[in-house]
């Protein structure tokens, strides 16, 4: 294990527990005590840990990273639309590679409908929620278990993806924007999430609106391979998340917008249950890209300009 990859487990041993001693973060990254010790001096150096008499321990007001079971109940009702809508990119005998998330968990659940698929990926999660899908095909990669949201990370995890080459890649983060694209709060799943994105043809990105305009840490997905983004309408008051929008379409990105049960952008009454939205203009295709080919979004429209109807739509969300 790379000293960059000790140290990172070392970190969320920490933020996980509070405090751990030498002998138990030894034991897990497999090496000395010596080793571990130089570590959290490097550590404690940067200001992320302190270091105690046999042991380290989270410093002063520092805030633990979220695990599985906080991120499982944020946004679920988003978190859901985003998953029906994007669940229509996925055709049959299809291969995809499906990445960490809660989001991408509730995509799998929806996956286990289609026949002839392969989807490789490095969350026990998704697995799980595809271990009973008789007609589905799940490929794992090697790695290390990061328990905070049961994936699996480091040198194994990026190894066992080289000369891998699928359609699709689906990919959820802790933030998104148009200037940096997507990002993680983490190296090691920052890493992996990268290399997944080596073998995939195209990018699907699911973020809900919480997500969007925040940047944190570790980049994984700049904006330029971002393909499309699926995610849902913006509260009438979040400007920021309308104006990140409006970025990435700007830069190329086709979105399409998961509607919620109840209302819809501009007062319109949706039908009951979720339905997908269309208010949002997704630009035309990227340059090389052939017009029509390849899957749409079966629930969203992708327009080449903006008509002057769809600017007033996008201003209306603003003023919103």
């Amino acid at each position: 294990m790379f000293a960059a990859e000790r140290r990172q487990l070392i970190l969320e041993m920490v933020r996980a527990n509070g405090a751990v001693s030498l002998r138990e973060l030894a034991r897990v990254v497999q090496t000395s005590e010596v080793t571990v010790r130089r570590d959290v001096r490097a550590l404690e150096a940067e200001g992320l840990l302190d270091r105690r008499h046999g042991g380290a321990v989270l410093p002063g007001g520092f805030t633990r990273e979220s695990g599985f079971p906080q991120k499982s109940h944020l946004a679920t009702a988003e978190k859901t639309a985003i998953a029906d809508l994007a669940a229509g990119l996925v055709e049959e005998g299809e291969a995809i590679v499906v990445g960490a998330g809660t989001t991408t968990q509730e995509l799998a659940r929806r996956l286990a409908r289609v026949p002839g698929l392969t989807v490789v990926t490095n969350s026990l999660l998704v697995a799980q929620a595809l271990a009973h899908a008789n007609r589905v095909e799940v490929v794992m990669t090697g790695g290390t278990l990061r328990g905070s949201n049961y994936a699996l990370v480091g040198s194994g995890a990026e190894q066992s993806l080289q000369g891998l080459r699928v359609s699709r890649a689906f990919l959820s983060g802790s933030g998104l924007t148009a200037e940096r694209g997507l990002s993680t709060s983490n190296m090691l799943s920052a890493s992996v999430d990268r290399a997944l994105v080596q073998a995939a043809a195209e990018v699907v990105v699911l973020a809900d609106h919480t997500k969007l305009g925040t940047d944190t840490m570790f980049q994984t997905v700049p904006t330029d391979l971002i393909t499309r983004l699926v995610t849902d309408e913006p509260p009438a008051h979040d400007d920021r998340a309308v104006t990140e929008l409006q970025a990435l379409a700007d830069q190329g990105v086709q979105i399409a917008v998961a509607g919620q049960s109840g209302g819809a952008a501009g007062g319109d009454t949706a039908p009951a249950g979720r339905q997908p939205r269309r208010d949002m203009p997704l630009p035309g295709p990227r340059r090389g890209q052939v017009p029509g080919a390849g899957p749409q979004l079966r629930s969203a429209t992708v327009l080449g300009e903006q008509s002057p109807g769809e600017r007033a739509r996008v201003a209306d969300l603003r003023r919103r």
